[in-house]
């Protein structure tokens, strides 16, 4: 299905960045994954890889909004491409991200801060620095949160940056257009992940609540929403672009 093509996975060493790099793998992608500071657990991700015949290469970078550290991802994403005997690839999926739970009388500039840094001006900034290197008719897959279509108060802090990303999908959807590269917006419900294990350890009333809320009866994992990126990244995926993609099992219908 991906045969011949080649992903750059923001976050790739754990929780959906894991099973999202792995599942294109299996399905003939070339996978370079970002690791933040998980260095072994991102080495074994690309052992899966590269034991299902692919190409995988790992490369550490943290997106904290510094932007002289995304133009050395990028030189390093470039080399690895030289070296794969390639000069572009062909996904790019903005998985990276941080979490924040907390109430918005105690919300701190610094976390404020971060936020946006880390979930909107690095994704932001990366894809304006690989544009020149994703192929004509490639894909820009986005991970936002289902939760910018209801409002959760522990999520003040986290979720409006999500809500930003979608609306820089939109317009990047368009610009994009004319060289057939898609944009979308990937919006999981909350996951039983190590994302939001501490948020499920402090809080255990919040995952039976999640999946009292969700038409499915439970809460969602990685394997429900790295299919939906794998379609958007194929050719059956084609004709969807500037599209939010809600995948929590209709939580708050």
């Amino acid at each position: 299905m991906l045969e011949g093509k080649t992903a750059i996975i923001t976050g790739g060493s754990r929780s959906l960045g894991k099973e999202t790099a792995t599942t294109l793998a299996k399905s003939g992608a070339d996978i370079i994954l970002s690791y933040r500071s998980e260095k072994e657990k991102a080495r074994e991700v690309a052992n899966e890889i590269e034991n299902s015949g692919r190409k995988a290469a790992i490369l550490q970078a943290d997106f904290d909004g510094n932007l002289d550290k995304i133009d050395g991802f990028v030189t390093e994403c470039r080399e690895v491409l030289k070296n794969w005997g390639k000069d572009k690839f062909d996904i790019l999926y903005n998985n990276a991200g941080i979490g924040c739970h907390t109430p918005f009388p105690k919300l701190s500039e610094k976390e404020s801060d971060d936020q946006y840094n880390t979930n909107y001006k690095s994704v932001v900034f990366l894809t304006q620095s690989l544009l020149n290197d994703i192929n004509d008719g490639g894909r820009i897959v986005n991970v936002s949160s289902g939760s910018t279509r209801f409002s959760v108060p522990f999520l003040i802090g986290y979720t409006p940056l999500k809500a930003a990303i979608e609306s820089f999908s939109t317009y990047l959807a368009k610009i994009l257009g004319e060289r057939k590269i898609t944009v979308n917006v990937i919006a999981p419900g909350p996951l039983d992940t190590d994302f939001n294990e501490e948020l499920f350890k402090s809080m255990p009333q919040v995952k039976d609540f999640i999946a009292e809320q969700c038409t499915l009866g439970r809460v969602g994992v990685v394997e429900d929403v790295a299919g939906v990126t794998l379609f958007l990244c194929s050719d059956a995926g084609g004709w969807v672009t500037g599209q939010r993609i809600e995948i929590s099992g209709g939580m708050s219908l």
